[in-house]
């Protein structure tokens, strides 16, 4: 209720802006699935440290038209605490800054419905991030595949309790694990999920 609250006081507000278009609502046949990197697991503090969406489309996941994006290190991470967030060097070297990732995130998205594991962290991580910098949060339909999952079991096998761990999801789907704690692989993966749930197949391009 308060997301759909903010969102029509964002739309109003955002009509005549340049990000004005992505409060209409979606009449396409795609969908993004994204995934977030970030410093740690309170949404409230932990730092984007890349961000990747990829399309899928009539039942095919788009690899080949994804975005991935690795960002500047923040400046509230540096010697030993690199090291407790079990960060490479790779991860925090060169990158975009924070406010060109997400215009590219937004360019990228657009208004599709966007799905994700455990999404509402990532949205919450990254609506910190856009709201002060942008005066909006994500308006998007969103779905989380743990929710679409539970629910896909729940009706095909009442008498089981899902596992809603990421790796058993993909496992029990026949899904492959493409590139585990990367913003892109996750994001891959969940949508590679999605599909398979939907009409059993694994096809990507």
């Amino acid at each position: 209720m308060l997301r759909s609250i903010r969102r029509a006081a964002d739309r109003r507000r955002q009509a005549d802006g340049q990000y004005g278009w992505l409060f209409n609502p979606y009449t396409g046949d795609e969908m993004v699935s994204i995934d977030c990197e970030t410093t740690g697991l309170d949404p409230k503090t932990a730092e984007l440290v890349s961000v990747a969406a990829v399309r899928i489309k009539e039942g095919r996941v788009l690899i080949s038209d994804s975005l991935d994006l690795r960002l500047q290190c923040p400046e509230s991470l540096s010697g030993d605490s690199i090291k407790i967030h079990g960060l490479r060097g790779i991860d925090l070297d060169g990158g975009e800054t924070l406010d060109e990732a997400l215009e590219k995130l937004l360019d990228f998205i657009g208004n599709r419905p966007l799905l994700g594991w455990c999404i509402d962290f990532d949205l919450a991580v990254i609506n910190r991030h856009l709201r002060p910098r942008f005066g909006f949060d994500l308006p998007n339909a969103c779905l989380d595949m743990v929710n679409v999952y539970r629910r896909e079991v729940r009706r095909t096998r009442p008498d089981l309790e899902p596992d809603l761990r990421f790796e058993a999801m993909a496992k029990a789907l026949g899904v492959p694990v493409m590139g585990r704690h990367t913003a892109l692989g996750d994001a891959v993966t969940t949508a590679l999920m999605y599909v398979r749930l939907k009409n059993g197949s694994r096809r990507a391009s």
